[in-house]
């Protein structure tokens, strides 16, 4: 089954990060976060990604192009030119690359592979977001209701410490805990080939008008997710997700 992961975009709330990457390839512990991402679904033995690019897409594509050597030691003869891989990290992952425009929107990236996708169904997610989600139960949970579209709810942390007050009396205080209401997406799809008919064109956000289509057409269900869930917007999310991983904690590389 084949996994989507739009990874076009600007990024211009980290892009002080690092201007010269696009998002998905800000390093955590010493990976990108698109490797993270295709890590959640290839541990689970789904390792047919698609990855939409637009923003800086040559970085992207030069990564995979060069996976095992950047990846691995290597012995290279200067003069002949000739390469010997040493203790090469191997994957056994397909990775499809397709440039999906500069400027276009999530939605009409989708649309961009209406063409390549054959099956039924396929897993679609951002390439800025990691989870320690099981995406089989996901799918289990999707083929179950035998609707369109599933997506992912999450409950993120709050930013900041929550206060319960009796008058001017603090009766309970929780440093930021996670919401208890308040559920968003938490980008972590499945998809029938059916969806593709919602998408109008480039101009098409996918959070916009296919889902709000999918809702009022009853063909949009949503697969809650106590668990852990964090995406990178912003340099202070990139620092959390650093300091999770560094600590050999990264919820999201040992999903049960």
């Amino acid at each position: 089954m084949k996994t989507i992961i739009l990874a076009g975009g600007f990024g211009t709330r980290i892009s002080e990060q690092n201007p010269l990457l696009p998002k998905p390839m800000i390093r955590i512990n010493g990976r990108p976060i698109l490797w993270h991402v295709m890590k959640i679904y290839s541990q689970q033995n789904f390792n047919d990604f698609h990855i939409a690019l637009g923003f800086k897409a040559d970085v992207i594509k030069e990564y995979f192009l060069n996976y095992r050597t950047l990846n691995s030691d290597f012995e290279i003869n200067l003069k002949s030119g000739d390469t010997e891989i040493i203790k090469p990290d191997v994957l056994d992952w397909k990775v499809t690359l397709i440039d999906t425009g500069l400027n276009t929107m999530t939605g009409g990236r989708l649309k961009r592979f209406k063409s390549l996708i054959k099956e039924d169904k396929f897993f679609l997610t951002y390439g800025d977001g990691v989870s320690d989600i099981n995406v089989k139960k996901l799918l289990e949970f999707h083929n179950s209701h035998k609707k369109m579209i599933t997506l992912t709810a999450v409950r993120p942390s709050a930013r900041f410490g929550e206060l319960k007050l009796d008058g001017d009396e603090v009766i309970e205080f929780e440093e930021k805990p996670q919401l208890n209401d308040g559920w968003i997406n938490g980008g972590f799809f499945v998809v029938n080939r059916e969806f593709f008919e919602l998408i109008d064109n480039d101009e098409t956000l996918l959070e916009r008008e296919p889902l709000e289509k999918a809702a009022k057409l009853n063909e949009l269900m949503a697969f809650r997710h106590e668990g852990f869930w964090q995406c990178m917007d912003t340099k202070r999310d990139h620092e959390l997700l650093e300091k999770i991983s560094v600590n050999g904690k990264a919820p999201w590389l040992t999903i049960k």
